[in-house]
């Protein structure tokens, strides 16, 4: 199966909101479209390539609910264990009935230290603690400390960066190992990710993107962002590692089968998203996709995986805006399976 797009349609999708960054199509192991557009610095015009690493922003929940099953499997944790006993005294707003499986599945209702519910821009200065300090997991606690709960904890479905942010706590304390740590050896390293990581963005090197603010202009998100992602965030992709995780996932290089099959097993239909939600994935909301998504200052992106066909489609998009046309543009060729929340879509 190819995604049957025009190339007329993919360029006015293009240029809709001047998109800047990398898409492919890869079907098995044969790559049936590749385009890179724009620049991954704009001031010293370095033009993207198929290898330009780009943030994912919220793309990379999946990789710390992946940790988190790890860990599961392995004996560690379990699926209804309570969060309060390895939180201890920290995050006290938390309520006491909350586990493990609430916060993957987003329905732990604890309060929201970045809430998409609300009505603020994309490009406001969000965090109440300097962005330098947010490197390692256990410093984010201040920022996520403060936000009361929303409702009782198992009561509905309700997207929570915060939660993910817990998750990497939990995965820290019970393995004693650092959240980044487990990402690279329990997913990267096991799916054979070759350039994808977790990077410093006031040390980056020379292939990977800035995330840009605007369609055009050289503002960045250096001033927005943690300078490092985490648990609910933040991680650089390549088109190339992308289709390698679905493969290796669906292989069962990750997890178990039966393990996956609970990951990516429906729980919720989200129709504001257009999609449905299992277990750290995304899911396509009228048949078997999966999804990698994010959204953030300077980053806009979306990775789908077929796996009939074994078709992987990515966008990454190094601004905040110029993703989503070509985006919805893809998932429109896909007979609309895996549109997305933005207010411009019908």
């Amino acid at each position: 199966m190819t995604v049957p797009i025009t190339p007329e349609a993919l360029d006015a999708a293009v240029a809709a909101d001047s998109f800047t960054g990398v898409i492919t199509i890869d079907v098995g192991d044969t790559r049936t479209l590749e385009r890179c557009e724009g620049f991954a610095n704009r001031a010293l015009g370095v033009p993207h390539t198929p290898s330009t690493r780009i943030s994912c922003a919220s793309g990379n929940k999946s990789f710390t609910a992946l940790v988190i099953l790890r860990l599961v499997e392995a004996g560690t944790l379990g699926l209804g264990d309570l969060v309060r006993p390895i939180l201890g005294d920290d995050l006290p707003l938390i309520d006491d009935a909350v586990t493990i499986e609430h916060l993957l599945t987003h329905t732990s209702g604890i309060g929201d230290y970045i809430d998409e519910e609300g009505d603020g821009e994309i490009d406001e200065h969000v965090f109440s603690v300097p962005l330098h300090l947010l490197a390692e997991t256990e410093a984010f606690l201040p920022a996520l400390d403060g936000f009361p709960q929303k409702f009782p904890p198992g009561e509905r479905f309700s997207y929570c960066n915060g939660g993910y942010m817990v998750l990497a706590l939990v995965a820290e304390r019970v393995s004693g190992r650092g959240y980044h740590e487990l990402v690279q050896t329990e997913v990267c390293d096991r799916a054979g990710l070759v350039g994808s990581a977790f990077l410093r963005t006031d040390d980056l090197p020379g292939d990977v993107a800035l995330g840009y603010l605007d369609e055009d202009g050289n503002r960045t998100n250096l001033l927005h962002l943690p300078v490092r992602g985490n648990g609910d965030g933040g991680m650089y992709f390549t088109a190339d590692d992308l289709h390698r995780f679905w493969n290796a996932l669906l292989d069962d290089r990750i997890v178990s089968p039966g393990t996956l099959a609970e990951m990516i097993r429906p729980r919720f239909d989200v129709p504001s998203e257009h999609k449905r939600y299992g277990m750290g994935f995304w899911l396509g909301r009228r048949n078997s996709s999966l999804i990698l998504e994010g959204y953030d200052a300077g980053a806009s992106f979306r990775s789908t995986h077929i796996p009939e066909t074994r078709t992987t489609v990515t966008v990454l998009g190094n601004s905040s805006e110029g993703a989503w046309p070509v985006i919805y543009a893809l998932a429109d060729a896909m007979d609309g399976t895996v549109r997305g929340k933005f207010p411009d879509e019908s």
